[in-house]
């Protein structure tokens, strides 16, 4: 696994959200969906870097948030997919949040990591972890 994500050489800049802590419901078992639980979500995107790609370009280095992927419509959007209902499964919340993070076509890559923080009382969590490219979205 890849775990360097931002490239000069191949004009991507890594974005990620570290360690996002939400309750969720979620889980398969009775006991799962009367009460919420809490979740850790890591997100790590490959997302053009305009600055790498052509550094002598005219606007190229502008402070505008435009120009790159938001952090924090990331952020939100994560929470509006957790607060949006049961989910049976971890892979489910994964799935849904890297198709909601390959929707802006600048992203090439979206890396979800969910772990289940209270699942077990002798392990520190659960989960899984799924990595998704933007061509495996822009057929549908």
């Amino acid at each position: 696994m890849e775990t360097r994500i931002a490239s000069a050489a191949r004009g991507l800049r890594h974005v990620f959200l570290r360690d996002l802590v939400l309750t969720a419901s979620i889980g398969i078992y009775p006991h799962e969906h009367a009460a919420r639980q809490r979740v850790r979500i890591n997100i790590d995107l490959a997302v053009e870097d305009d600055g790498a790609r052509a550094l002598s370009r005219a606007g190229v280095g502008r402070d505008e948030l435009s120009r790159v992927v938001d952090y924090e419509r990331v952020a939100d959007t994560v929470r509006s997919i957790v607060a949006g209902g049961h989910i049976k499964l971890v892979e489910t919340l994964a799935e849904r949040i890297a198709e909601a993070c390959l929707e802006d076509k600048r992203v090439h890559s979206a890396r979800i990591r969910i772990e289940k923080l209270d699942i077990f009382p002798d392990a520190t969590s659960a989960g899984v972890e799924v990595e998704r490219r933007q061509a495996e979205f822009s057929t549908r």
